[in-house]
């Protein structure tokens, strides 16, 4: 976690830059469109590009008078990029069984906003991460604050979302940290000025599925190159890109066609082998234990110990690969086995309610549109879900998307109700859902967020 002479910048703006270099290369972007099918080849199964979802469909699934048909996008070679988990990637995983030698995924939500504080208590380029408070022992996570640009401070809470306690509210503990002095003293005074939340691979080298499957393969966070006790990826993100893109080259242009026939699929194979032979392995295996350590009998202490072990003594040189434990949304328990946690009001100064800091976001999504966190069924979502779990999606959303809302018509005296245009599309949903019935899709157009500076 050593930083000296690197950079703290806005990720949100360093792709967009990087975004023009590449459109001045002559690559195309479609920023206003997300693409939401695999296409599949008939004759043999492979991935043959993607589409983008209809527009101007009303929300009962009809077309309106502005329907316009989804564009489809055909490729040899498809390469998936989404980031934690994407909503086509785990498609193609699924499809493929990429999971068929590795571990299942784990995950963390992080919940971020970007102050602009008085300029005395602003110190460029200071780093600060902490553990701990005000997660209770039993909870991974940490929080941080960065100093950047001119009087700008990060200041964010990662909650690993394999808790078990459903009363814990992710948001909350964000709320409640930045009253701690270390924080407070930083930005009272100041201004908030964005804020945002996304899911966060964990997994680590264990949680790495098979990367090329027919027709493409997996770059960046849709395989899950995080480096945890380092908190970053994007070097392995923008590592992983370059490889593929180099299988893609070898075997598209090593192909040998003859007149009249067609060319057959395209299978990265060079992509596998050069990643086990890349930086992005080395780093990942040699870290391999730090995240399930934590899961052992020694605990949260432990696992602090042990980690420190691994990082500056043995590093990773042992004979063992520690396992992870149940996936995210199975660890979840019955909210009979805690007492309820109740978070203080916030006080619009240093905490703020849920639907201000969504509207910080920027968030925006057309009303007469089709739900696009789809659950099949809300009646039965909600006899399964509310009496072991009362309202955990509630509390596991950072956007105050799902609501259970007093109903005396309702046999169980709510009523399970989805706000889809508060959405910030951070994925948790799809994760922690205890019954895995939550399967987030993408909205019509570009619509969702509009980051700026997180």
């Amino acid at each position: 976690m050593h930083n000296e002479g690197n950079y703290i910048v806005s990720l949100n703006q360093f792709t967009k830059w990087l975004g023009d270099r590449a459109e001045e290369l002559g690559v195309e972007v479609y920023p206003g469109f997300a693409a939401s099918e695999v296409l599949y080849n008939e004759v043999d199964g492979s991935v043959k590009g993607v589409a983008t979802n209809d527009l101007g469909v009303g929300r009962d699934g009809k077309p309106k008078e502005t329907f316009e048909r989804g564009m489809a996008f055909h490729a040899r070679c498809t390469l998936f990029a989404e980031g934690c988990h994407g909503s086509l990637s785990k498609q193609v995983i699924k499809k493929f069984d990429l999971r068929r030698d590795s571990q299942h995924q784990t995950y963390a939500l992080g919940i971020k906003e970007v102050w602009e504080v008085q300029p005395e208590k602003f110190q460029k380029g200071s780093i600060t991460h902490s553990m701990g408070y005000p997660l209770s022992k039993d909870l991974y996570g940490g929080g941080w604050m960065y100093h950047f640009g001119d009087n700008l401070v990060s200041i964010g809470l990662v909650v690993a979302l394999d808790y078990e306690n459903p009363w814990v509210s992710p948001y909350g503990e964000f709320q409640k940290m930045k009253h701690h002095p270390m924080y407070k003293e930083v930005i009272e005074g100041g201004k908030c000025l964005t804020y945002g939340a996304r899911a966060l691979i964990e997994g680590g080298f264990q949680s790495i599925p098979k990367c090329a499957f027919p027709g493409g393969a997996l770059i960046g966070d849709s395989a899950g190159f995080v480096n945890l006790p380092k908190i970053k990826g994007t070097h392995n993100a923008m590592k992983s890109g370059m490889l593929a893109a180099e299988a893609a080259f070898t075997a598209l242009s090593s192909e040998t066609v003859g007149e009249g026939e067609e060319r057959g699929t395209v299978f990265l194979y060079d992509y596998e082998d050069k990643l086990r032979e890349s930086p992005i392995w080395k780093e990942l295996k040699e870290v391999r234990n730090f995240r399930p350590s934590f899961h052992t009998p020694l605990g949260l202490y432990g696992g602090i110990a042990y980690s420190g072990l691994e990082a500056y003594v043995l590093k990773g040189r042992v004979p063992w690969t520690l396992k992870h434990k149940t996936p995210d949304h199975a660890a979840t328990k019955s909210a009979d086995k805690y007492p309820k946690i109740e978070y203080e009001k916030p006080d619009g100064k240093i905490s703020f309610d849920i639907l201000t800091s969504v509207s910080r976001t920027g968030t925006n999504h057309e009303e007469d549109q089709p739900v696009h966190l789809q659950v099949k069924d809300w009646e039965k979502h909600a006899a399964e879900t509310w009496p072991k779990f009362k309202g955990v999606e509630n509390r596991f959303c950072p956007a105050g998307v799902y609501e259970y809302v007093e109903d005396d018509t309702k046999e169980l005296g709510v009523r399970f109700q989805i706000n889809a245009q508060n959405c910030i599309h951070c994925k948790t949903c799809d994760i922690k859902a205890p019954h895995q019935d939550i399967n987030w899709q993408v909205p019509q157009g570009g619509e969702g967020p509009k980051y700026y500076m997180s």
